[in-house]
């Protein structure tokens, strides 16, 4: 993984805010130039490869354990949320953790014909009732990393007749995973999966696919793709609920994606996790409370305001929710765990 790491990235600062938004390899900055470059030139070809758009699915459909067919692509979370919100009935009952990304609640709320439920995420699993018709989480929570009890709440979903819709957007690319397993998946690529933004991922099972409704089909999601005229029909795989692809985002996604595979999943989530435990060692020794657990993402409440501290030092992290938030990927290590704490002592971090 080394010698992948040290042809990708270029890292400048102590970058730890992929979770917020992941950095580039070098194959994927080189990909969006030359496409820019032969758009600049009048490429023939018009806007980009739409081969590349199904080497983009596949790609996430092996990272995810999953069948290509069962993959949607789009340009945002809200929007492929909303494909699920707009498949309850009225007065359907959504199950949430209390503090869950906005982006997964606000879809379901403003329908206003639904009743949704916050509970804490650790007790998710338990509140599921068979009243219950769909629990809407995240694997790992944007505010503070907090991984969910995956198996648990699976397994409480099936027993009350419930089904699932997981936002893979804070796990997939570090957090070994089966989107298969849940009903509804969706993740965007410009966080752990190191693509930019405009580009989301949908999976639906064989079963919950005939449950949504396509609400903006277009070329892309019909099943000859043809110009003009009435449609002969719209896929009968999940790129049904396809919207038109940003081309430039496809392209260097393709890069990010292979990246990723060639580092493997477990190597990475071994990597990551390894960091994030030093990280919150360090915290321990100096007397902070980072929120424990085995997460790429490091939580320490309380800590927000030392983010400018840190930024103007070279170490880039994020606030969120009154923590300080670090989030590791494969292009970190061990020095840029001791530059953070450096800083934190108020010490000359090492260079």
């Amino acid at each position: 993984m080394e010698n992948l790491v040290r042809s990708e990235f270029g890292l400048r600062t102590t970058y730890l805010n992929t979770s917020s938004c992941g950095v580039l390899p070098h194959r994927a900055v080189t990909a969006v130039r030359a496409l820019t470059d032969e758009l600049a030139a009048g490429r023939p070809g018009g806007a980009g490869e739409y081969g590349t758009v199904t080497a983009v699915r596949a790609a996430f459909a092996r990272l995810a354990g999953t069948d290509a067919d069962r993959v949607a692509v789009g340009g945002s979370l809200s929007t492929a949320v909303g494909l699920v919100a707009r498949s309850l009935p009225p007065g359907a009952e959504v199950l949430f953790p209390e503090g869950e990304f906005a982006s997964v609640i606000a879809p379901f709320a403003v329908r206003g014909d639904l009743k949704t439920r916050f509970v804490p995420l650790e007790g998710l699993a338990e509140a599921i009732r068979p009243g219950t018709a769909l629990v809407a989480f995240s694997a790992a929570q944007s505010a503070d990393g907090r991984v969910a009890d995956l198996a648990a709440v699976r397994a409480a979903a099936a027993a009350h007749g419930a089904r699932t819709l997981l936002d893979a957007s804070q796990s997939a690319g570090w957090l070994p995973w089966r989107a298969g397993e849940w009903d509804y998946t969706v993740t965007v690529a410009y966080k752990f999966l190191l693509a930019p933004r405009g580009l989301s991922f949908l999976t639906v099972t064989e079963e919950s696919r005939g449950t949504l409704e396509p609400l903006f089909p277009g070329v892309f999601a019909t099943v000859d793709g043809a110009l003009y005229g009435p449609p002969a029909g719209l896929a009968t795989t999940a790129r049904r609920f396809d919207e038109s692809p940003a081309y430039l985002t496809f392209h260097a996604a393709a890069g990010s994606l292979a990246v990723l595979e060639e580092a493997g999943a477990d190597a990475v989530f071994r990597r990551v996790t390894a960091l994030a435990g030093r990280l919150r060692e360090g915290l321990a020794e100096r007397g902070y409370a980072p929120l424990p657990g085995e997460s790429a993402i490091v939580a320490v409440p309380g800590l927000a305001d030392r983010v400018p501290e840190l930024a103007a030092a070279g170490v880039v992290t994020s606030a969120r929710a009154g923590n300080l938030r670090a989030s590791f990927h494969l292009y970190n290590t061990p020095a840029h765990v001791d530059r953070l704490l450096a800083v934190l002592d108020g010490a000359t971090p090492p260079a």
